[in-house]
């Protein structure tokens, strides 16, 4: 078994290109966003997954287990969630491309696959737009290129405002649960609620207060950016999804030149928890495809 080592690396990592991890292995790694906690398991090609907002890595549990057998799979706690440092200041997109090849670099690797969901999914674009050279493919779920509306910044910034008097409790946390279910996952997937509320309370407020502002009033427009991908993207919208519907996603997906672009019904906003099944499939098919 071969011993990789990384300068930016805080652990070890073993690695053989024989290895099939069934295990998760916690890794920290020094970027400009702080140290990143990532989980990996798995070996071959590698496959980063980054989650939504108020979301860690541990949101990708299903995908972890169904593609651990055949690629390297990173769960990553984005900036200022779940292990990773918690964050002191606000950020850009730029930044946050520039996190994941550092990823990339703890681990070792060259390029990888990327899979992202809402804030994960707009930095997968801005990722496959920057850093080509880093990146075999992309899917970008359940997100936006476009900046947010008027209306949008008013409500996060009263939301940012009020929970970080009262702290995250009662109606703020069923208020973040509707935004990120629909109807379908609230009547009938009683599990994915109960995993949501619970990572919605484990939170630092002050901290994803810093990653709400950067990602929702501070949102860039990337759709002219968008147009400079070169590398093969799908876009997933949930047909369900009340933060980001179907048009706005599929403007994204219209600016990215050869995106596939797919609907899934009775899915909103998380669509990888909601749906792992069919979104694991989807992800499947592009990858061989």
């Amino acid at each position: 078994m071969t011993q990789l080592t990384h300068e930016n690396c805080d652990q070890k990592i073993l690695a053989s290109p024989c290895a099939d991890w069934r295990t998760l292995e916690d890794v920290h790694i020094s970027t400009d966003l702080g140290r990143i906690h990532v989980q990996v398991s798995g070996s071959g090609t590698p496959i980063v997954f980054w989650s939504s907002l108020l979301m860690d890595g541990s949101m990708w549990t299903a995908q972890e287990k169904h593609f651990a057998d055949r690629y390297q799979v990173v769960l990553v706690d984005p900036p200022g969630h779940g292990q990773s440092d918690p964050l002191t200041e606000l950020f850009t997109f730029d930044e946050c491309a520039r996190c994941v090849t550092q990823i990339l670099d703890g681990i070792g690797a060259e390029r990888a696959h990327f899979v992202g969901n809402s804030w994960g999914g707009m930095i997968g674009g801005t990722l496959a737009a920057h850093y080509p050279s880093r990146v075999i493919s992309a899917v970008l779920m359940n997100c936006t290129g476009s900046p947010a509306p008027r209306a949008q910044k008013i409500e996060y910034g009263l939301l940012r405002h009020i929970s970080r008097v009262i702290g995250m409790r009662g109606p703020l946390v069923k208020s973040a649960v509707d935004a990120f279910t629909g109807p379908t996952t609230r009547c009938s997937r009683p599990e994915v609620v109960a995993r949501i509320d619970q990572a919605i309370r484990r939170i630092d407020v002050r901290s994803t207060g810093r990653a709400v502002t950067s990602v929702v009033p501070r949102r860039p427009n990337q759709l002219p950016l968008f147009k400079q991908i070169s590398v093969p993207v799908l876009v997933v919208a949930g047909a369900q999804d009340a933060t980001f519907p179907v048009a706005e996603t599929k403007a994204m997906a219209d600016a990215i030149p050869g995106a596939k672009f797919v609907v899934l019904p009775d899915t909103a906003h998380l669509a990888g928890l909601e749906n792992p099944d069919e979104v694991n499939a989807l992800i499947d098919d592009f990858l061989t495809g």
